[in-house]
């Protein structure tokens, strides 16, 4: 099965239906779903879904939704080598490098699928946007 760190725009996608952006990530949470796709968070990206979710809905249904959602992924887990690591990386965002490094360094995770491809261009990991990731997975089941 594969495994993939789910940026927080895919999450972000599902969860306000940014259209045309909705159906590639509901596609993926399905495939979470279904066991064809192990996917993985950062507790940076449920804080950050958190945060932006509570700007339009109660703590209660933003823990409802950050819940749910947990019962389809895991949570990849950022320790001080990552950190140190990612601080002192060629990527430009220190945050999508922290995504980056926790998922290199897991060993566990074989791909990103995030929109913002070009954010992780350093990464010595796959990295798809969620339409890609759904071309991908259709044309190999043909």
């Amino acid at each position: 099965m594969k495994s993939a760190l789910l940026d927080s725009d895919v999450i972000l996608d599902f969860f306000f239906d940014r259209q045309p952006h909705a159906q590639y990530a509901a596609f993926i949470l399905t495939q979470c779903e279904l066991g064809r796709l192990q996917g993985y968070v950062t507790a940076v990206i449920l804080s950050n879904v958190y945060y932006l979710l509570r700007k339009t809905s109660s703590h209660q249904r933003v823990v409802k939704k950050l819940n749910q959602l947990l019962t389809l992924i895991d949570v990849q887990v950022i320790d001080k080598p990552t950190a140190i690591k990612a601080l002192n990386s060629r990527f430009k965002d220190f945050e999508d490098a922290l995504q980056n490094y926790a998922s290199e360094q897991s060993g566990q995770i074989d791909l990103i699928i995030t929109r913002n491809t070009r954010d992780y261009r350093a990464s010595s990991l796959s990295v798809l946007t969620p339409e890609e990731f759904v071309n991908f997975e259709a044309n190999i089941g043909r």
